[in-house]
């Protein structure tokens, strides 16, 4: 049945991952990840070093870099009164010091409550609860909101990672400046400087979008039938030279390749939105599974997904599901790390 109108199942999209696979710590250096390279057209693999992808690039194509930084979004408190511990997750800055965060144990965090982080540095006063629980508060504090961040949050890791993270840059791209993601747009975490360079030396262009990562992420799909699921919205935005870049590209025969599914959703988002690719800012919620028709990507690198996840939907879309599928068997049975800290796919 032709991808475009097949009606697809959660469970279409499981693959059997062995716990061992999954990475828990990044390895150093960055470049020295496994890559696997798929080719869309035809399903062949390679199986290669992630700083072998310079080998897949050709002058004139532009690469699509998604240069946000991860909050230390996790403050670790008292609740006033009482001393109860409570944890707080930064999600979505609202304005001024009002922020969406995320409160465990909830019950704990009712309008009016009060609470104090790092000793006193921050303190912050619950105002409401919201759609799904979250809560709205605002924060008090002396000098720089995000300073105090960098000293007494903690990187907001995933779930399955469960080893502690030593060093906190290592939950950021080299290229990262943008402040804002809940979570790492990890398919970046494999370059390094070095290797940027030596990309821009042989004739491939560089362009950066921001895509602030919410916790959506990493929401389960829970609905059987694909289409009825609702994504997280995430705000983005492109600038003026990056969007000369990418026009260029086409124009000269060159390919769009973007670093990370985050960059992809950016991308396709704007040009589904304002009919081509140009200047633009806003909020997106785009859910790309199969069957749907890209109209800026010609390529992706990215990391191994969860089973059932909108990002593996995503990247069956781009390649073909049948081809991702024996793609991802393949990864498992040549004992690829997944997920954040994994390994990484190229599909060209």
């Amino acid at each position: 049945m032709e991808e475009t109108k097949r009606n697809w199942s959660t469970h279409d999209f499981y693959y059997d991952l062995p716990k061992e696979l999954i990475a828990q710590t990044p390895l150093e250096p960055r470049d020295s990840s496994r890559l696997l390279v798929l080719h869309k057209e035809t399903g062949e693999m390679e199986h290669r070093h992630f700083y072998d992808v310079i080998d897949y690039l050709n002058p004139g194509d532009c690469l699509v870099l998604n240069d946000s930084r991860v909050l230390p979004a996790r403050l670790y408190g008292i609740k006033d009164g009482t001393g109860a511990k409570v944890e707080f997750l930064l999600l979505t800055h609202r304005e001024g010091d009002t922020w969406e965060v995320l409160t465990g144990p909830g019950k704990r965090a009712k309008p009016g409550t009060h609470f104090t982080f790092g000793d006193g540095l921050l303190r912050a006063d619950v105002l409401d609860v919201v759609e799904g629980g979250n809560r709205i508060v605002e924060f008090h504090y002396e000098g720089n909101f995000y300073a105090i961040l960098d000293q007494i949050g903690q990187m907001p890791l995933p779930h399955y990672i469960t080893e502690d993270l030593k060093d906190k840059e290592r939950y950021q791209n080299v290229y990262s400046k943008e402040v804002g993601s809940a979570a790492a747009p990890t398919a970046g975490l494999h370059f390094t400087p070095e290797l940027l360079e030596r990309i821009r030396q042989k004739g491939i262009k560089t362009a950066f979008v921001t895509l602030h990562v919410g916790l959506g992420t990493f929401r389960p799909v829970t609905v059987e039938n694909v289409s009825d699921h609702k994504m997280h919205s995430e705000h983005y935005a492109m600038n003026k030279e990056t969007a000369d870049l990418i026009n260029e590209t086409k124009r000269n025969g060159g390919r769009v390749i973007a670093v990370g599914t985050t960059s992809c959703r950016t991308l396709e988002s704007i040009a589904l939105k304002e009919g081509c690719i140009r200047e633009s800012a806003g909020w997106t919620d785009i859910f790309i599974y199969p069957g749907f028709q890209f109209r800026v990507l010609d390529g992706l690198i990215t990391n191994f997904h969860l089973p059932e996840s909108t990002l593996i939907m995503l990247v069956s879309a781009l390649a073909g599901y049948d081809n991702i599928m024996r793609a991802y068997r393949t990864a498992v049975q040549e004992k690829y790390r997944f997920f954040s800290f994994g390994d990484a796919m190229l599909i060209d």
